[in-house]
């Protein structure tokens, strides 16, 4: 296991699904927990099960499309905590529908919430890795951002616009020694895919050549990796957590 003592990890959309597992996979390694998700009964929640548990844990409801609450949660934080060494990006949404139904509200909350979350969530932290010349940031996109799906124009776009955001803030933050790296999973083992009926699970599996979902925990590793010193050489790269699905 990768040791992260000492460091600060502020995940979004941490209560649940791979925010959950990213959380603890972080604490496991021995990171201070920043946690963060709209949902604030349930982030509350969350975090008293890992203070429970032994790990310290600070945790907020925060909307990330909004700039200024994650302003205001930075900085309540960083009074706290003093610095933030990690940001996983997690936070998503989807509002799925083919592009000739789509209506425009559901296309602009998703690109508000996926992408804009993102570029909000980099800006600020940014600035405080800036000073500290130090810092590992890991955005969770999906292969729906590479390959596009339909009836997930608005999803693959936000995702899509993840992996390029990545890019471009790694170029422009490697000289303060920030590493920005993409991770892009393709099924995984979700409270969504287990509502699914057989015969659509088997469909998506027919496209798996290891021919299963992937465990939360399987994306959360690699984050934990890409955050580590191990990883300090890496960035602009996405990763596939696919099975295969995209070779």
């Amino acid at each position: 296991m990768l040791d992260l003592k000492d460091k600060v990890a502020m995940i979004t959309g941490a209560a649940q699904g791979i925010g959950r597992a990213c959380a603890e996979s972080f604490a496991r390694a021995g990171a201070y927990l920043f946690l963060v998700d709209i949902d604030q009964d349930s982030i509350r929640k969350t975090a008293k099960e890992f203070n429970d548990s032994g790990f310290d844990c600070l945790a907020l409801g925060v909307d990330i499309s909004s700039l200024n609450q994650v302003e205001e949660a930075v900085r309540k934080a960083l009074d706290k905590l003093k610095k933030i060494d990690i940001l996983i990006n997690n936070a998503g949404i989807t509002r799925d529908a083919l592009l000739l139904r789509m209506k425009e509200e559901d296309w602009d909350k998703v690109l508000a919430v996926n992408l804009k979350g993102v570029f909000n969530c980099t800006k600020v932290v940014s600035r405080a890795m800036v000073k500290q010349r130090a810092g590992s940031i890991v955005n969770i996109a999906s292969i729906i951002g590479q390959i596009g799906n339909a009836g997930q124009a608005n999803y693959a776009a936000s995702k899509a616009g993840v992996i390029g955001f990545a890019k471009s803030a790694a170029r422009e933050l490697a000289a303060r020694q920030i590493t920005v790296n993409a991770i892009a999973p393709g099924f995984i083992k979700t409270r969504m895919t287990e509502s699914l009926s057989e015969e659509v699970k088997n469909k998506m599996l027919e496209r798996i050549p290891l021919g299963r979902f992937a465990e939360p925990e399987e994306v959360a590793d690699l984050a934990v990796f890409l955050a580590g010193s191990s990883a300090r050489y890496i960035t602009g790269q996405v990763f596939r957590v696919d099975g295969g699905m995209v070779m």
